[in-house]
């Protein structure tokens, strides 16, 4: 796997962690859950401007928000007790697609 690509997907999994800590830090209410959103914010950011250095911006933000916005939606489920009806999960289904499709198909991908 290409070092690029390892650090898109930690800036994701940063992202995720940091707006997961948004919730808990309830309006950056409390302390710890607040520091660790400016973390891992800033952490998936320097990521992404590695990524940048090979990969075009447009599919760079689309793989890295497609892939948090269905990571959060899980970690709403599954930690928060959020429900998703059909149409949200088809949603989610199809942002999964869009990023199978510009990885598998696009020359713009960066591979």
């Amino acid at each position: 796997m290409p070092a690029h690509y390892l650090y898109l997907i930690l800036a994701v999994a940063a992202e995720t962690i940091g707006t997961s800590a948004l919730q808990a830090s309830q309006q950056f209410s409390r302390l710890m859950p607040s520091i660790l959103v400016l973390v891992a914010y800033t952490v998936s950011f320097y990521l992404l401007s590695q990524v940048l250095r090979v990969m075009p911006v447009g599919i760079v933000y689309a793989i890295w928000s497609g892939l948090g916005i269905v990571f959060i939606a899980m970690i709403g489920f599954v930690v928060f007790g959020q429900r998703l009806d059909l149409p949200a999960v088809l949603g989610l289904g199809l942002i999964i697609a869009g990023i199978v499709v510009i990885n598998l198909f696009s020359g713009s991908a960066g591979h």
